[in-house]
């Protein structure tokens, strides 16, 4: 946590991101504890050009700050896969191009893996979720969740790697064939996300 000491606790927070996706999941871990607003429509997709997962959050978290007064929350993931040394890390999202859609960005992972055996497709997750005050101040947490990458593609849930990605405590399910509940549960959203509640919530 950075500048706790002058964060007093937020009733309303504004979302960084404008995926539907991602804030659908963000809403339900957080929703009971601060009133989320959604991203203004007429704020730009912020470039995410930092070196760190935690340098994208706070690119798109200052971004909404000073946009919108408010208190923003925001956060970044990658996909950190050990046979790609780490890659696509900050680069996750676009994987297979600025442009790439989810498909792409599996079935360039999928093609990058092809041949190697599941003992060398080890991976993890990691989400990096911050709530910034307009005076600069910082609360930081972190989430991850450890598997490998599937062979194929399985389950129609979630979104983006979730149907390649098998978490080490299921092993046998990827992200998509599971519960959201359950996922949630686990995931490395979930855990970043439950830990900025628990901060949240031990502010003055």
């Amino acid at each position: 946590m950075t500048g706790a000491t002058s964060f007093p606790r937020p009733s309303v927070v504004a979302m960084a991101s404008a995926n539907p996706d991602k804030v659908a999941e963000m809403v339900s871990l957080m929703e009971d504890v601060v009133r989320i607003q959604p991203r203004p429509a007429d704020v730009p997709d912020v470039v995410e050009d930092a070196p760190t997962l935690e340098g994208n959050a706070r690119l798109k978290a200052r971004a909404i700050a000073e946009a919108t007064g408010l208190v923003a929350m925001a956060d970044d993931t990658g996909l950190e896969i050990d046979h790609l040394d780490g890659a696509p890390g900050v680069y996750t999202a676009r994987f297979a191009g600025p442009d790439a859609t989810y498909a792409d960005n599996v079935a360039k992972t999928l093609h990058v893996l092809e041949g190697i055996p599941l003992s060398e497709r080890t991976a993890r997750f990691r989400t990096v979720a911050m709530l910034r005050h307009p005076s600069g101040a910082e609360i930081v947490a972190h989430g991850v969740v450890e598997g490998h990458i599937a062979v194929e593609p399985r389950g129609v849930g979630g979104f983006g790697y979730d149907p390649i990605f098998v978490p080490a405590e299921v092993q046998e399910l990827t992200f998509a064939e599971m519960d959201p509940v359950a996922k949630h549960a686990i995931s490395h959203r979930g855990r970043a996300f439950r830990r900025l509640r628990e901060l949240l919530l031990a502010l003055d």
